[in-house]
């Protein structure tokens, strides 16, 4: 094998850094946190339970001087520290009309409800289906009504979250279109020449390979390629369906050949992916794919190129080249496996042998690891690492001697630590905990692209099927999550509950055991081995990519606020509407991720004086608006290093953090009881206005909307979807220094938990139709706070 350049060592830096945090197993290690002097560094919480007040205190994390590796996604985190005697006013509940300043007015507009007063008075907040629009889609459009008719403005933290997530998923959709999509073009197109080189120069199964190689790119360009009803031209730039469609002249730039030989095998595949109805035998690998997942979802339902980026790179991420037999349906699975193995040989020398190649793979697979993380299967670098340990500077001769020993060395590396559905059914019964871990062994192999690891599917994938085993809770009201079987009714569905539980909400712990939702045999068991896991990780395995670090800004929402906090803050009810506004950011995490997260399968702005006047209240959450900022300046700093931040994306992210500066500083002075400035009150009452610059992208990119499939079921043929509805509001009462008590409104996100049949995976466009005619149930919890 040729030695490795310098060049390429540098260019790999990046990749080795981010396959490092998987080495020894995904979740099996924590990093050391060190700041710039080499001191461990902590974050910590201290609410004093027993005082009229309470303390937060949070560390200072920065993670530039955090020596493992050049990255831009430890080093551009930088979180600040905080240190707030907490001492906000406090009133008793249940509230008195009389105790409000600004009930007459208030209530005549938006407490016409007996239920919604009285859930007001109980809590001192209530959520109320919005009564400037029920079906508002966007959440910034409440602040300008509100001001407008003179009412009294509360800041919502679900502002922050959606808005942070308008410019995620836009940042991530303007990369994918205009570099992605043609670099992954240029790399398989190149790929498909080669391995038909490889299939006119070879013999036996390496011939036979390389035939199966030649059909694995094809139907990836096949895929890519634009179709006549995809191209339109746009003779004006600022029409609205610019960046809609395909320009005409894509029919020249992207055409390649199906190669004779491969034609029937690539029609047949391209022909499930069409029908996109669930799992069926692959014609070109043997096994059994879930054809349903190659429907575009998402963002990427808003262009023709993301849609067709979209199922292209599906393609990459799930088929694997298995090293094992056992999920392959042919006569000889044992010889199938070493020819797929002959594959991905094949794929990693041309990439190890072509700098032009491995490059482009690079830029693809760096750019996707800062927004989503690594893939928890095999891919080229492993296989370089293999085959040299292998074939050393001899030639490589893929032949079955060979191939046993590269099979022998693969084994030792790292399991796939997520089941993502292959050869789904084909395997034998899976009843306990080691069956379902020797399944995840037997889909081990090498996936070009492959989905990346994110923790709520781990999670999922551990608190269900046979890890869980049998329901064990009253058998006339099963939980949702409860799946009969007549091999034992097990836990064949995880929540939305199960991950937030194990980033720390405690109502979550509460509702899941009070819906039945935790009564299996062993899901203590396995809870407890996941927050083992999870309570050891520092701030460093936290920030770790873009993803990983979206989940840690929701923690602090999650907690318990004890003494020192609004009274309103201190309600369970509270917690509840944190629980779902968490919720429903992860759901959009999960929306704009949906194509590279590898998902979980069951086994199967001169300023007027205000004086006294109020205007209005921040969300207090300090602590929250501190990690949001922080994520906020990772996500564009290391865009901005990577080259992939243009100037109006960028102009964004600063708009919104300037936003979150404010907010920290107006929320550390509602918690002092401290008076606000005129400018603060200012900054409240013209909010509207100012987070205009950090929503200027289109209409449908604004809207709540969303939808994500995050768990196939394939038993039952079902998927967990997880969605967001439109605007609510919450009205909170909040008191001043001084001691009076006001009203004040905001809009709060609402969420759904369902499913659905996995052959009709919903997009948003679908999930918005359901909404308008036949919406689900809101979760339970929701009634606690929700009139």
């Amino acid at each position: 094998m040729k030695n490795r350049t310098q060049t390429v060592v540098t260019l790999l830096m990046f990749l080795i850094f981010l396959v490092s945090l998987f080495t020894g197993g995904c979740l099996e290690q924590s990093s050391v946190l060190k700041g710039e002097n080499g001191t461990e560094q902590k974050e910590e919480v201290d609410n004093d339970r027993s005082s009229s007040t309470g303390y937060l205190k949070a560390e200072a994390v920065n993670l530039s001087g955090f020596e493992a590796g050049s990255s831009p996604l430890a080093g551009n985190y930088r979180l600040e520290a905080l240190d707030i005697e907490l001492k906000a006013p406090q009133y008793d509940l249940p509230l008195k009309e009389s105790d409000i300043m600004n009930y007459e007015e208030f209530s005549q507009r938006f407490l016409t409800d007996e239920a919604a007063l009285e859930k007001l008075k109980e809590n001192g907040f209530v959520v109320i289906s919005n009564p400037y629009n029920p079906k508002e889609e966007d959440i910034t459009a409440m602040y300008n009504r509100l001001g407008n008719e003179g009412q009294l403005i509360f800041i919502t933290s679900d502002t922050l979250l959606h808005l942070y997530h308008v410019q995620f998923d836009d940042s991530m959709s303007q990369v994918e279109q205009n570099e992605l999509y043609d670099l992954l073009w240029e790399l398989d197109n190149a790929l498909l020449n080669a391995s038909v080189e490889d299939h006119n120069r070879a013999s036996g199964e390496e011939k036979e390979a390389a035939r199966r190689n030649a059909a694995y790119f094809a139907v990836a360009l096949s895929l890519l390629q634009p179709k006549e009803e995809q191209m339109k031209e746009i003779e004006n730039p600022y029409d609205q369906e610019a960046g809609t469609y395909f320009d005409p002249a894509a029919r020249e730039k992207y055409q390649f050949e199906i190669p004779a030989f491969v034609k029937d095998d690539v029609e047949a595949e391209l022909s499930l992916i069409k029908a996109h109805e669930g799992f069926a035998p692959s014609p070109t690998f043997l096994y059994k794919e879930d054809y349903s997942q190659y429907v575009p979802r998402g963002h990427y339902t808003r262009s023709e190129i993301l849609k067709n980026y979209f199922k292209a790179f599906i393609w990459h991420g799930r088929m694997s080249m298995l090293l094992k037999g056992k999920l392959i349906q042919a006569e000889d699975p044992e010889k199938e496996a070493r020819i797929q193995t002959i594959q991905a040989s094949l794929i990693t020398s041309r990439l190890e042998d072509n700098l032009d190649l491995l490059t482009k793979w690079d830029r693809i697979y760096a750019i996707t690891a800062f927004y989503v993380g690594v893939s928890d299967d095999l891919g080229p670098y492993e296989y370089m690492e293999a085959m040299e340990t292998v074939f050393g500077n001899e030639s490589r001769n893929f032949n079955a001697t060979t191939m046993e020993e590269l099979k022998v060395e693969l084994a030792g590396y790292r399991s796939p630590e997520i089941y993502g559905g292959t050869g789904s059914g084909t395997h034998e019964l899976i009843l306990t905990a080691e069956q379902a871990d020797e399944l995840l062994e037997d889909t081990k192999g090498f996936r070009f692209m492959g989905q990346r690891f994110v923790p709520d599917s781990y999670i999922f994938s551990r608190l269900t099927g046979p890890y869980t085993n049998e329901y064990t809770g009253n058998q006339e009201h099963v939980p949702f999550t409860y799946r009969y079987s007549e091999y034992g009714n097990n836990r064949g569905f995880p929540r939305g509950l199960d991950a937030m539980a194990l980033l720390g909400s405690e109502r979550a712990v509460y509702w899941l055991d009070e819906l039945n939702d935790s009564s299996y045999q062993n899901y203590s068991l396995r809870y407890g081995e996941l927050d083992s896991e999870f309570s050891n990780f520092s701030a460093a395995d936290w920030n770790r990519n873009l993803y990983w670090s979206w989940l840690y800004s929701l923690q602090p929402l999650l907690k318990d606020y004890y003494s020192g906090y609004p009274t309103f803050m201190q309600t369970d009810a509270w917690q509840d509407k944190e629980l779902s506004t968490s919720l429903a950011s992860w759901t959009e995490l999960r929306h704009d991720t949906i194509l590279y997260a590898k998902q979980s399968y069951g086994i199967e702005e001169g300023l007027p004086v205000f004086g006294d006047k109020p205007v209005g209240y921040v969300e207090p959450v300090p602590e929250f608006y501190n990690r949001l900022l922080a994520f906020n300046r990772m996500t564009a700093d290391g865009l901005e290093e990577m080259d992939a931040l243009d100037e109006d994306t960028g102009g964004r992210f600063e708009s919104l953090e300037s936003t979150l500066e404010k907010l920290i500083e107006i929320s550390e002075k509602e918690l002092k009881n401290e008076e606000l400035t005129e400018e603060d009150k200012y900054y409240i009452f013209e909010f509207g206005e100012i987070i205009k610059m950090s929503v200027d992208a289109d209409e449908e990119a604004r809207k709540t909307t969303l939808v994500a499939d995050v768990h196939t079921e394939p038993n039952d043929k079902l998927v967990l979807e997880e969605g967001t509805g439109y605007v609510d509001m919450v009205i909170v009462a909040y008191k001043l220094p001084d001691g009076r008590i006001f009203l004040a409104a905001g809009p709060v996100m609402s969420y759904y938990e369902f499913k659905q049949p996995m052959s009709d995976r919903l997009t948003d466009e679908k999930w918005r139709e359901m909404l308008e005619k036949n919406p689900p149930e809101k979760p339970e919890w929701a009634a606690t706070y929700r009139a």
